[in-house]
């Protein structure tokens, strides 16, 4: 049996900054179907993300029913209109954006963390919400290995999880936590879309480093 090397050639390493670095939360898709081979590379970069205690808390469904799509879809709009609410003097800005492509998308995902957590508490007694950051990792993973493939990927978060959980028979002690835009694009955004809509600019590196304590600016 071969043992894998642990160098990686330069134009390699520069390939995974690369995907890093193209990452986009998209919104606009074509309907194009995704190739069955390929989604299920993607699955399987999902499955291989780190996980506190080896936990696995990643469930992730996969959503074929059309109707079930538009009921999704119908859980974000009512969501959409809230924020919209809530967020007073930008409502008629906020309402402009495009914030997801649930019914564009060739695939529809949707992820949550897995029933019966309270029984691990490896990793987790005081920080019970590592199962969370192990299953963004398991995102993330996805997203980047989409992004080698050439195929977009949006996270959307605008639903009430408890009405999503019931639609899709979550467990009550599961929680869906993501809903997955993933599929074709005509092109990936130059630079995140909220930056480009004007709605956030992103903060440089050197305003969330510190160093030996909070505030300390680092060198």
């Amino acid at each position: 049996m071969s043992t894998p090397t642990s160098h990686f050639t330069d134009a390699e390493r520069e390939t995974v900054y690369r995907v890093i670095s193209e990452r986009r939360d998209m919104r606009h898709f074509r309907p194009d179907p995704v190739n069955k081979t390929v989604l299920k590379r993607l699955l399987n970069a999902a499955h291989q993300a780190p996980s506190v205690g080896l936990m696995q808390p990643w469930r992730i469904i996969r959503i074929t029913d059309g109707s079930v799509r538009l009921q999704i879809k119908g859980l974000v709009e009512q969501e959409r209109h809230a924020t919209a609410k809530a967020l007073a003097e930008r409502e008629n800005e906020f309402m402009k954006l495009k914030v997801e492509g649930i019914t564009e998308c060739g695939e529809l995902l949707v992820v949550s963390l897995c029933d019966q957590r309270e029984n691990d508490i490896f990793g987790r007694r005081t920080l019970p919400e590592m199962d969370l950051a192990s299953v963004s990792c398991a995102i993330q993973n996805m997203w980047l290995a989409a992004r080698a493939e050439g195929l977009g990927m949006g996270w959307v978060s605008m639903f009430a999880p408890d009405r999503l959980a019931e639609l899709l028979s979550i467990p009550h002690d599961a929680k869906p936590v993501a809903i997955l835009c993933l599929g074709h694009v005509d092109d990936f955004y130059s630079a995140p879309m909220l930056e480009t809509q004007n709605w956030r600019q992103g903060v440089k590196l050197n305003q969330v480093l510190f160093e030996n304590c909070w505030g300390q600016k680092a060198e």
